[in-house]
């Protein structure tokens, strides 16, 4: 007789600031692994955020919703990742990785999250080829500055970041 498996929660934090094509793809391929995945939006105030953690929280959702996946769930927190992820039951972590750089911050992370709590797992993706130069950072520096970001946002979130760069003042006029 076949026991029945315990649910597979994975939790994909960040701080989605703004959430760009690159996350998309990480939630569309991350969703896949788990019976459940849940968003977690973080609040980081190292990462000079530009828009509030509530406003992340319903940007995420809006796009989580157009992207169509029905077992992804936005959450946000402002807690140590291993407590949240105890919180919601996780046994998995998803990050995402773009170049190598990247790789050894988030190996770092890994060893530190597995000595807080060896029972849940890391796993890392790798970016999409034409997706991977994309970082929400550098997606609001060329919003500062003036560039376009269609490339690399969906079109209601270039919406909000040139709406938000029109409030708060455009840089790098000459």
């Amino acid at each position: 007789m076949a026991g029945t498996r315990a649910e597979r929660i994975g939790v994909y934090p960040g701080t989605f600031d703004p959430i760009t094509l690159g996350h998309a793809d990480i939630i569309r391929r991350g969703a896949k692994l788990v019976d459940q995945l849940i968003l977690g939006v973080t609040t980081n105030p190292s990462k000079n955020p530009m828009f509030t953690p509530d406003e992340r929280i319903a940007m995420v959702e809006r796009e989580v919703a157009a992207l169509g996946i029905g077992n992804v769930r936005v959450v946000g927190f402002n807690a140590l990742l291993m407590k949240f992820a105890e919180v919601q039951g996780a046994s998995l972590i998803i990050r995402g990785l773009r170049a190598v750089a990247d790789f050894e911050y988030e190996y770092q992370m890994a060893g530190m999250n597995q000595q807080l709590n060896a029972g849940i797992e890391t796993v890392f993706l790798m970016a999409d080829v034409g997706l991977q130069p994309i970082a929400s950072k550098l997606v609001k520096e060329i919003a500062l500055f003036g560039g376009e970001i269609a490339p690399f946002v969906s079109a209601a979130v270039k919406d909000d970041v040139v709406a938000r760069v029109a409030k708060t003042g455009r840089m790098g006029d000459l």
